[in-house]
């Protein structure tokens, strides 16, 4: 269904990241109205001369509207929220003041807590939480390259079929599951397994997977993800460990998120990947020694890239 024929719907983007940049883009480009806020080379990057989409099918420049303030979520019925998850709690506190009565928060956030955490600062605040599944970066002031995927699967909501709607029309894949937790779930245990080997080796999923001994690493953080996620009433696919080697091939060249960060000298989510399943499994009796290592060794490199950032 064309943009057009839908019902007015206006968006702000909390986090104009990579994620939120595909997302707001690709709402920006179906004709819906899109406010991007993020920090201010990207933002007045897109002022001046757009937002370049260079996706695996096209390459457009769409024109968001775009802020450096938390504010200009005060017009938008609905607001991706894609922040780092660091960031969650004063990110909220930012835009509490300013939401539209009635708006819906949808995260796009990694890990598997932060819509609790930002219902937690947002009393009365309808939020829903999103699996996200696109390979993504900002490749340059006001350029997203996508490396592929983009399919959302989000919470029940009074706004998610209307959210849902929209969606479809910018042409993202967009499904509603009363199963999100487990879904997340499933993503972070992949998250888990990817994220600290590429950012600690800073090397692609698919080179990874074909160095001797990485494989069995991999192998032995998902058996600890598994067995934390059971003992947390967690139900993972039975065929996990088969979605987890399948990424090495469908995102052979994509490094992770926090390989960027730390080449970038930023701060990472590794606290809320494997040092979510280290403090999970020490509050469920479970050993998690190999994603403890991961976890320390990146927070390691994390601090030493903050102190001698490369860009």
């Amino acid at each position: 269904m064309p943009a057009s024929h839908l019902p007015p719907l206006s968006f702000a983007v909390m986090g104009a990241g990579a994620v939120g940049c595909f997302y707001g883009g690709m709402l920006a480009r179906a004709g819906f109205a899109v406010t991007l806020i993020g920090r201010t080379t990207h933002m007045q990057a897109i002022q001046s001369q757009g937002l370049r989409l260079q996706t695996l099918s096209f390459d457009e420049v769409v024109h968001p509207a775009v802020s450096e303030f938390p504010s200009a979520v005060i017009n938008a019925d609905l607001v991706l929220f894609a922040v780092k998850s660091t960031d969650t709690e004063a990110a909220g506190t930012q835009i509490r003041p300013h939401l539209k009565p009635g708006a819906l928060l949808l995260c796009l956030q990694n890990g598997v807590d932060n819509a609790e955490r930002l219902r937690a600062v947002l009393p009365g605040v309808e939020v829903a939480a999103a699996a996200v599944y696109v390979a993504a970066e900002m490749a340059g002031p006001g350029h997203l390259r996508h490396h592929g995927r983009g399919e959302l699967i989000i919470e029940p909501s009074a706004r998610s079929a209307a959210l849902a709607q929209a969606l479809h029309a910018a042409g993202v894949p967009t499904h509603i599951s009363a199963d999100v937790r487990n879904v997340l779930w499933t993503k972070l245990v992949i998250n888990c397994a990817y994220n600290g080997l590429s950012a600690v080796g800073q090397i692609a999923y698919g080179p990874l997977m074909q160095r001797p001994g990485l494989p069995k690493v991999l192998a032995d953080l998902v058996v600890e993800c598994r067995a934390v996620a059971v003992a947390d009433g967690v139900t993972l696919p039975a065929d996990l460990e088969a979605q987890v080697h399948a990424i090495a091939h469908s995102m052979a060249t994509q490094m992770s998120s926090t390989a960027h960060d730390l080449r970038r000298g930023k701060p990472t989510e590794i606290d809320f990947l494997n040092g979510h399943i280290v403090r999970r499994g020490e509050a469920l009796g479970m050993p998690t020694p190999t994603n403890r290592m991961l976890w320390e060794v990146v927070k390691l490199l994390q601090d030493q890239s903050l102190q001698n950032p490369s860009h």
